[in-house]
């Protein structure tokens, strides 16, 4: 895949993966576009890289969604970052069930419907890709967050199918199966975490030699240990991360 030259979007982009693979992608002389729904967040990010475009938007939103993709029709690179995670038990009166719609919404349907409402005019690209950051608890879960380990998966199994989908098209779709990163939405959980830059250090060989499943640090042991010995794996990551 090109490097340079692009025009990127990429959600989530004011701290964490986003914001390294936005420095990544400005560095190697690419138009990018962050999103995010803290407007102070992305103000701060404009001080750091000035050359960067900020965008609040609420991607639960489809209204808001729809808005990015009419004021972006140069988007060639579409990268779907935004996520969050919360840590409950289902058993507990004091959780809502609404932070399970707010889950699902923000890491598995809201990059699905950008991707749609995005698909045309990437269609109209030469060189286009669409890179979904998923996680290794999607494919081994955690007890304590039954629904972003579910929202996950669900993003790595539709990433491959849409994959399939669009083979014959100018489109190249990648999947970022994320290790344990040291961002702000794992603060005080878990250990050798690795840094966000190191992650886009790795995604960036990754980008450019077309290996649409980039398994990302540990990922790559997870995926031995769920082949070879998935007991071990569940017994690591069911109360690991």
């Amino acid at each position: 895949m090109s490097t340079q030259g692009n025009t990127v979007l990429i959600t989530g982009g004011s701290s964490g993966i986003g914001f390294a693979l936005a420095r990544k992608f400005l560095q190697a002389h690419n138009t990018v576009i962050i999103t995010g729904r803290d407007a102070q967040k992305l103000a701060e990010v404009k001080k750091i890289l000035p050359e960067i475009i900020t965008e609040v938007a609420d991607l639960r939103d489809l209204n808001a969604l729809q808005q990015l993709v009419n004021r972006y029709p140069n988007v060639n690179i579409l990268i779907n970052n935004a996520g969050i995670q919360y840590n409950y038990e289902f058993v507990n009166p004091e959780i809502s069930p609404e932070l399970i719609e707010e889950e699902l919404r923000t890491n598995l349907i809201a990059p699905l419907q950008l991707i749609k409402l995005m698909l045309p005019h990437l269609l109209s690209k030469p060189n286009a890709a669409i890179v979904n950051v998923s996680s290794g608890l999607g494919l081994v879960p955690k007890q304590t967050a039954p629904v972003y380990c579910g929202s996950k998966a669900g993003l790595h199994i539709a990433t491959k199918a849409l994959r399939w989908q669009l083979e014959t098209t100018s489109i190249k779709v990648f999947e970022i199966i994320a290790p344990l990163v040291d961002t702000p939405m794992t603060h005080g959980r878990g250990k050798g975490k690795i840094s966000p830059t190191a992650l886009a250090d790795e995604f960036w060989h990754n980008f450019r030699c077309d290996r649409y499943e980039m398994r990302i640090g540990k990922t790559k042991l997870l995926f031995f240990f769920q082949r070879w010995f998935p007991q071990v794996a569940e017994k690591i990551l069911r109360s690991g991360i």
